[in-house]
């Protein structure tokens, strides 16, 4: 099967977003997790601090991304030699559809470090996977590999994932840990889904994810858990993994309702 080469490809002033792109619920829609992964470049190509890291990342979805032409653009809200605070804003169409702020620190030596937290099943031991709810043939889930390490991506109840990017994020460049991160880490919600996908909608609204070290390396790993709540909300918590060790959490929020 032939797949576009990355999930955007240069347009102009902004970038024209391929079929990589396409979500679960409508095929004009875009999956959360690479306009996510777009936002962490922006705000990074913005950053006042070179070699920083990324700490935290907490984007709101302001509505639905649409398959087609996208702006992005940052900003530095709180400039600092040693901490900042950055927002990234994505627009399509003249609207505002996805935003990010994200608090970046400056890299130094450490003077402790925890003990690392690997993944009882790693890359090598997990099984190849497939998504079953996507109505195009080429859509989001191409464009990462992934492996089943607990659990069932088929199934309710918990699971766990892991993924390598098979695509580049914006075409002529390649993809970063991070950007491969936050377009994994939307999916744990549809990972770890407690309800059929055919009978209720669980769309997150924002997104939180939090790391204490940089992902490095090509294989990273998502532990995902969702909990419903009686009144029509939902939350999903993951651990995030590379094969080193745990790397951080991610938390979102669901509106659910059936379909």
């Amino acid at each position: 099967m032939d797949l576009p080469p990355a999930f955007y490809v240069p347009d102009g002033d902004g970038l024209d977003a391929t079929a990589l792109t396409i979500g679960p619920w409508d095929p004009g829609l875009q999956h959360a997790g690479p306009p996510a992964a777009l936002l962490a470049r922006e705000a990074e190509r913005a950053s006042g601090i070179p070699g920083g890291q990324t700490v935290r990342l907490a984007y709101d979805l302001l509505g639905p991304v649409p398959v087609g032409p996208v702006q992005v653009a940052a900003r530095v809200l709180r400039p600092g030699r040693r901490i900042e605070l950055v927002e990234a804003t994505l627009t399509a169409g003249g609207r505002a559809a996805m935003r990010l702020t994200a608090w970046r620190m400056r890299s130094g030596a450490a003077t402790a470090v925890s003990p690392p937290q690997r993944h009882p099943v790693g890359p090598e031991d997990a099984a190849p996977a497939e998504f079953s709810v996507f109505s195009e043939p080429v859509a989001y889930h191409r464009s990462l590999e992934w492996r089943l390490a607990a659990g069932s991506i088929t199934a309710p109840g918990p699971a766990a994932t892991w993924t390598r990017p098979l695509c580049a994020l914006v075409e002529g460049e390649p993809i970063t840990p991070l950007q491969h991160l936050l377009a994994m880490t939307d999916a744990a919600s549809g990972i770890s889904a407690e309800l059929d996908w055919t009978e209720a909608t669980f769309a997150n609204v924002d997104l939180v994810v939090a790391l204490f070290r940089p992902p490095a390396g090509e294989w990273l790993a998502m532990d995902a858990t969702t909990t419903l709540g009686p009144a029509g909300a939902g939350q999903c918590g993951a651990d995030l993994y590379d094969v080193e060790g745990r790397i951080g959490r991610s938390v979102a929020s669901l509106f659910v309702e059936p379909r």
